[in-house]
């Protein structure tokens, strides 16, 4: 028995998992978080970098949404 508790052993959704720990986050962001984040940087008044990875992008949407309210 190890210290360590099996991570597949509780169930955890992607929103809740560390986007640094996501087996496809160094692949490109996906159309649904281009878009989002689109909209996000538009009402942020930020710019809107399209070269993203999955991780980056996930990491961003969430700073956008604390800093304009949104998804709360």
């Amino acid at each position: 028995m190890t210290d360590h508790p099996n991570p597949k052993s509780e169930p955890v959704g992607n929103a809740e998992k560390n986007p640094d720990d996501w087996v496809t986050g160094d692949e490109p962001m996906t159309a649904a978080q281009a878009s989002y984040l689109k909209t996000l940087s538009e009402e942020a008044h930020a710019e809107f970098e399209d070269d993203l990875t999955k991780a980056e992008a996930s990491k961003r949407i969430d700073a956008f949404q604390e800093e304009t309210g949104r998804g709360q």
